[in-house]
């Protein structure tokens, strides 16, 4: 009977044990899930997967605030330097200037500011800002700023192409066709180009190149022009004659055809006027050296302008 009794405790004890593991497992089985836990099952991926992501999402952002930190504290500009200066005595220093394109302006403030390089670490040149400070020179249009390693700094130079002399307030001025000035020059040592007169001439240079392709015949006979009250052209010729034309880019144009088709024919240049005046589209005045001045209908003076001097006065 003891042996039963003992069966039997055991059997109760076992059957306590099994009754508390089935309370706990239909605890298990009713538990009810958030939604976080939904969306990570339907996740393609796996649970240690996304801990390696958390992981290393954590370890970015620690990352990021310690960059920023060190931006802050100015640490990058101290690594550049040291860099910098660890290069300028492996010998990658600039110690030569090789400038190309330079044919008409002075080379001298071209190798000033390139010069100013010399003796600095080839990691640390700041080319942008030499290219800036070559534009800055009248003659230069464009620049290409370049490294050769080890130690030399290459300036490629485009330079403007200067199309006539500008005459204002008592000086003469070299200028290219949009109206830069490139340098002065004097009287004594005046290139051979039309000279433009007046304030703001210069900036009209385009204009009157545009004006004399409408008749090449003449350009090469121009010698000058002046830009009168910042509304028209007085043009001179080399024989000694000026024409004025009217204002306005197509009057202007139409008056200078009509010139030119009428020197083509009657050869008006060369012959003793003094002027031509074609500001009025219905006169043609001419004006001779004793002071005379004659007018004629434009049609009349297109049909026969003039056959000798006598009739021309």
């Amino acid at each position: 009977m003891a042996e039963a009794r003992i069966r039997r405790g055991g059997t109760a004890r076992m059957s306590s044990k099994g009754s508390a593991a089935g309370r706990g497992g239909r605890g298990r089985s009713l538990k009810r899930q958030s939604w976080v836990d939904k969306l990570i099952e339907h996740l393609p991926v796996s649970e240690a997967t996304l801990q390696r992501m958390a992981s290393w999402t954590i370890v970015g952002i620690f990352g990021a605030i310690l960059v920023a930190i060190a931006i802050y504290l100015g640490l990058p500009e101290v690594a550049r330097q040291q860099a910098a200066d660890m290069a300028a005595r492996a010998g990658f220093e600039v110690e030569k200037v090789e400038v190309r394109g330079v044919e008409r302006m002075d080379e001298l403030p071209v190798y000033n500011i390139a010069l100013g390089q010399v003796d600095r670490s080839m990691l640390s040149l700041d080319l942008p800002h030499v290219r800036q400070q070559m534009l800055k020179l009248g003659w230069v249009k464009d620049a290409r700023i370049s490294r050769r390693l080890p130690d030399t700094l290459v300036v490629d130079i485009v330079e403007r192409d200067p199309v006539a002399v500008w005459q204002h307030d008592g000086q003469l001025h070299l200028i290219d066709v949009s109206g830069v000035v490139l340098q002065s020059v004097s009287a004594s040592a005046m290139p051979d180009l039309p000279l433009v007169v007046g304030p703001n001439a210069n900036r009209q240079t385009a204009g009157l190149n545009k004006l004399m392709e409408n008749a090449p015949a003449l350009k090469p006979m121009l010698a000058g022009a002046t830009w009168v009250g910042n509304r028209r052209w007085d043009l001179r010729f080399q024989s000694g004659e000026t024409l004025s034309l009217p204002e306005g880019d197509t009057q202007s144009a139409s008056a200078l055809v009509n010139f030119a088709r009428m020197d083509g024919v009657n050869r008006l240049l060369g012959r003793g006027i003094v002027r031509f005046d074609m500001r009025d589209p219905d006169r043609f005045v001419l004006r001779l050296p004793q002071g005379r001045v004659e007018e004629k209908p434009m049609e009349g003076a297109t049909s026969a302008a003039a056959p000798s001097s006598g009739e021309e006065g």
